[in-house]
Parts: structure tokens; C-alpha cells; sequence
């Protein structure tokens, strides 16, 4: 299977079904009714068929304090900051740079403050009754496997969250944001499946759990448990799919999941667990906060059941001040886009809010799952100005001019509109 032939859209989408079918039946209810009750509380959480208010749900979340960090990397200048575990890399600091953007520019989301890890005491642990013969390995047993090397970004599935809040007027108390929550590195680890195959993958396994040692609060109760995500077996056994111990040629970083974090791909951000601990292979579906919750775009445009989360969307970005300031002299206006699903074939520019568009140059490298680089001329006037950038990826999935809300503020995916402004 080729790295752009599995998509988790059918297997979300039986996972879903079976979901509500069992909560329908545990509740007595009909699927409609069911389907009915998650329609009327679009913005609670939904917890077996039924649902946490948002006055009593945000009771429950914990403040995040103004002091002490959360990220314990050197931070360069120039990082934008929204708590005290969210760095976001600054799109005007990258107009300089190559392809890749550096370890200590790369942003950061952190749920918790991670913890230095002896490497000679950890262990990554594979069990389940997806497999054979359940074992633990060391971090130098992960390093003397056959390993890859991939080029793939990694993005929140919220970048641009603060979009939703410009174009619909609607607050969001989660991270604001803009469009530097994404970043593309070189990882370099042990494929999932080879690993899995070390420990006596059998025929009847179907879901794979990788937990790390972040700690999130998604318990129905609010209590703090530690960050999983759930991926099928196909997914798993992906060429693409890693287990990563290195970034951009260095032992991977702290902030970043060291000693191992899991890297899918095309995926949301969330799907790529760090400071693994534990993989759990089932013959069984796994059903997990992941599958109630955080895998769906709810709202009034949505059905009641929401939408799936599936691979990243396609964005643009310029490289440039958020807003900008130029002189009025010819400018070389660089960018970059991206897309979850493959590669990008065709960028426009608007210089004159969506009247006209150019083609940009594409420069190479132009790698599926990672972005391309762009650029066009510019000779400015004096004035104000809001520049656009859509993408087309070859799928033929193009940015549209603006996107249905949700209640989580996620894949924002609309042309966004970057003031500048030229001085004489």
C-alpha cells in the first residue's frame, strides 16, 4: 500500500457508526433519537449519549498559570507565545531561511511540562491482544533497528483558530492561533510496523493505541490522564509511519517528545503522540476520548453527528510580519503552502484583495506531506494593502474563500487576507 492510498475517512466514519449504535442501545434510545440528543447539545461534550454543559464544563478546565513555562527548549526571538505551553513559529523570521525550519524555531504545544527521561531505564512497551508476544525495548534497542528518514510537516489541527474568531466574531478559549502552529522537519526513526512485527503482530489486530507522558484532562469528570491517540492498523503499517527518535539530524528534543514521539504523516497534529510509553495493538475496536470527541468539526453547518476530522487541509502562508510593513520598492513576496492529503501543484497571489491572481513560482522541493516554497514580484505604491494566497494540491483540493464554523475552532482552511502596509 502506497503512502496516498489509505485514508481514515471510511474507517472514522465505521468507527462512528458503531459508536453510535452501542450508545443508542446502552441508552435505550433509537439511532434518530440519539442523533437528535447530540444535535441539541452541539458545543457540550458528548459522554455516553449524554453531555457536560459548557457553563459546567469550563468549571472543570484548569487555569493555566502566568508563570512558569511549560517549554523547556532555548526560545529565539521573535516567538509568538499564547500560554505557557504554545510557542508559535513566526512566518516572518522564515523569509531567510531554507526548507526545513530548525529545531529551536519550531513550535511548540505542550499540555504539560515535559520531564527529563533517563534513557537507560525507559522502555517502550508493546501489548495487546493484537499481538503474539507482548515485549518491552529499550531505547537502544529502537536505535539499532533498520531505520528512515522522512520530510513531513507536523500541524495543530487549530492552527489558524484565531481566523474563526475574525471572520465570525466568536471567541475561542483555546490557543489563538494565527498560522505558525506547523512546522516541517527530517524525522528519523523505526517504522511503526516494523516494530509491531518484532513483537508478534497477529491477523486478527485492528486498531493500535499510542500513548505518550503528556497529560490532558479529557476524562468526563475532568480528571488529568495521560495524552493517547488511536490509529487503524493500515495506518500503522504505513511506510511513512514512524516511530521517531530524531530531528533534523539531532537526538530528537525534549519539547518535542525525546526520547521517542510518533510521526503520521498528512495527519493532525494530535495524532502524533510524543514522549511515547506504551503502544497497545487491539483485535478489537478501540473506542477513546479521541472517537467521542475530538474527532469531529461540530456545529449549526455540520450534521448532528459532526464532521470528521480526517488528514490536514490545504493553507498558505506569507512570509511576512503579521501585520507588515514594507518600503515602497520592488519586493521579492515569498510564501509556502501546504497539504495533508499530498503535494501542491498550483499557488495564486492576489495583490489586490481577490480582484485579480497570478501564478507564483513553485520551487523545489515540493514533497507530498511537507510544502512547497513560492514567490512572486511586487513593485508596491504607498498604501494599504491585503494580499492573498490560495493553494491547489494535486488532488485538486483548492483553499475556498471562507469555511463553515465549528464550536472548536479547528482546520480552518479559507484564504486568509495579510495586511501591509507600504510606506513612501
Amino acid at each position: 500500500m502506497s503512502n496516498n492510498d489509505f485514508d481514515q475517512d471510511d474507517y472514522l466514519q465505521a468507527r462512528v457508526d458503531e459508536y453510535i449504535w452501542q450508545e443508542s442501545r446502552n441508552n435505550g434510545l433509537s439511532r434518530k433519537r440519539f442523533l437528535q440528543i447530540l444535535a441539541s447539545i452541539v458545543g457540550g461534550t458528548a459522554i455516553g449519549g449524554l453531555a457536560i454543559p459548557a457553563s459546567a464544563r469550563s468549571q472543570q478546565k484548569t487555569s493555566v498559570k502566568s508563570n512558569g513555562s511549560k517549554i523547556i527548549k532555548p526560545l529565539p526571538p521573535g516567538y509568538i507565545s499564547h500560554t505557557s505551553g504554545s510557542l508559535e513559529m513566526n512566518w516572518e523570521a522564515m523569509y531567510g531561511r531554507g526548507y526545513i525550519v530548525p529545531n529551536d524555531w519550531f513550535y511548540v504545544h505542550n499540555r504539560s511540562k515535559p520531564k527529563a527521561i533517563d534513557l537507560s531505564t525507559w522502555r517502550l512497551r508493546v501489548e495487546g491482544t493484537g499481538i503474539d508476544t507482548p515485549q518491552e525495548f529499550t531505547y537502544d534497542d529502537i536505535l539499532g533497528m533498520p531505520s528512515i528518514s522522512v520530510t513531513s510537516a507536523i500541524e495543530c489541527a487549530a492552527n489558524g483558530r484565531i481566523f474563526f474568531e475574525e471572520v465570525y466574531n466568536k471567541p475561542f478559549s483555546g490557543t489563538r492561533w494565527r498560522l505558525g502552529a506547523i512546522g516541517v522537519a527530517e524525522w528519523t526513526g523505526v517504522p511503526l510496523g516494523l516494530l509491531l512485527e518484532r513483537a508478534g503482530l497477529n491477523k486478527n489486530a485492528v486498531d493500535v493505541k499510542i500513548q505518550g507522558t503528556d497529560i490532558d484532562s479529557l476524562d468526563s469528570k475532568g480528571t488529568k490522564s495521560k495524552y493517547s491517540f488511536v490509529v487503524p492498523i493500515a495506518k500503522a503499517k504505513m511506510d511513512n509511519s514512524l516511530i521517531v527518535y530524531a530531528m533534523n539530524g539531532e537526538p530528537l528534543p525534549i519539547d518535542h517528545g525525546s526520547p521517542c514521539r510518533a510521526i503520521f504523516p498528512g495527519w493532525a497534529g494530535n495524532a502524533n503522540v510524543k514522549w511515547i510509553e506504551q503502544i497497545e495493538v487491539s483485535s478489537a475496536p478501540i473506542y477513546s476520548e479521541w472517537i467521542t470527541k475530538q474527532a469531529f468539526l461540530r456545529g449549526s453547518d455540520y450534521p448532528p453527528e459532526g464532521k470528521l476530522i480526517t488528514s490536514q487541509n490545504v493553507k498558505s502562508a506569507f512570509e511576512l510580519a503579521w501585520a507588515a510593513t514594507l518600503s515602497a520598492k520592488p519586493y521579492l513576496l515569498r510564501g509556502r503552502s501546504w497539504s495533508g492529503k499530498g503535494k501542491i501543484v498550483r499557488v495564486e497571489v492576489s495583490l489586490d484583495q481577490g480582484k485579480t491572481w497570478q501564478r507564483a513560482r513553485l520551487r523545489e522541493p515540493n514533497l507530498p506531506f511537507a510544502w512547497v516554497r513560492w514567490d512572486v514580484d511586487w513593485n508596491p505604491t504607498p498604501g494599504e494593502y491585503s494580499l492573498q494566497a490560495r493553494a491547489t494540491d494535486n488532488l485538486g483540493n483548492t483553499q475556498p474563500l471562507t469555511v463553515p464554523w465549528n464550536d472548536k475552532g479547528l482546520l480552518y482552511g479559507g484564504v486568509v487576507s495579510h495586511p501591509v502596509t507600504v510606506e513612501g
